[in-house]
């Protein structure tokens, strides 16, 4: 009987299965002056409006996308190196007004064209307390570019071309007429000697240094400065004297003969040393 009744209840359940559909909802009934309820559909966004060169304008409020990666600056860990500008702790040397002014009274006699600009300070003693900007080293000779010194050098300046470039090219380049340029390779600058990484600082990140490249006439060809140790002619004359002679205005002078550094420029200084002591090579 157990066996029986088992076997009845299995086929029942068998039989059994779901409603093949759901019931569906009643319709809600529709009120009399209700307008009927419209199909709800998607909503179609509108199209983005186009620029005048066919690419697609930013979103009022919205900024663009920067797609260009940030350019990354490595980072400063520890003291700076030794020898370094930023190591040395160096400061502007301070310039008395009155000095200063009676170096202005001398270049103007000498008839110099050149105007007072305002202190320069580029950090770690870089720098000039009374700066000048020289046009016209005497009447007539300009310095291109115009360099940017203390009033001490470019009063050497004027008076090494007065005195002993004007009166050797009156010799050495005769035909060649009137000096009308210096042209200088480097006045203000702020590095260490030579543009070296570490050691002294150069004097012409004090504005007490220019570097003469060449001189240029009212006829000819300029005069380049260049190695002319060997030089037998008037011109390589010339050079060898107005080098020498430069080292009675300046208290450095470094020709091509000097090292590689200095190959194709005069390199002149009023550096003040101890005892009045001159370097010139």
């Amino acid at each position: 009987m157990a066996v029986a009744a088992a076997t009845t209840a299995l086929i029942i359940l068998t039989g059994a299965s779901l409603p093949y559909k759901g019931p569906f909802p009643q319709e809600k009934p529709r009120i009399d002056g209700e307008a009927e309820a419209p199909a709800e559909t998607a909503p179609i966004p509108e199209p983005r409006p186009s620029t005048a060169n066919g690419t697609e304008p930013t979103p009022p409020n919205e900024k663009p996308l920067d797609t260009a990666k940030p350019e990354e600056k490595p980072e400063k860990f520890g003291p700076p190196a030794p020898g370094t500008l930023e190591a040395q702790n160096l400061t502007i040397e301070p310039e008395s007004d009155a000095d200063h002014a009676e170096c202005v009274r001398e270049l103007q006699a000498l008839g110099a064209v050149f105007k007072d600009i305002p202190r320069i300070d580029d950090g770690h003693g870089c720098g000039i307390d009374k700066p000048i900007n020289l046009v016209e080293a005497l009447p007539g000779i300009a310095v291109k570019p115009q360099a940017t010194l203390r009033c001490p050098a470019a009063l050497a300046l004027a008076r090494w071309m007065k005195e002993s470039v004007i009166p050797a090219a009156a010799v050495a380049a005769k035909e060649h007429g009137q000096i009308t340029t210096i042209n200088q390779a480097s006045s203000y600058i702020c590095r260490l000697r030579n543009g070296a990484f570490a050691g002294k600082i150069s004097e012409h990140a004090r504005g007490n240094a220019i570097d003469i490249a060449s001189f240029s006439f009212e006829k000819g060809e300029a005069i380049a400065v260049k190695p002319r140790r060997e030089d037998s002619t008037l011109t390589g004359a010339f050079q060898r004297t107005v080098s020498a002679s430069g080292c009675l205005y300046f208290s450095t002078v470094l020709d091509p003969e000097s090292d590689a550094a200095h190959e194709k420029h005069f390199h002149m200084d009023v550096l003040q040393r101890k005892g009045g002591y001159r370097y010139c090579h």
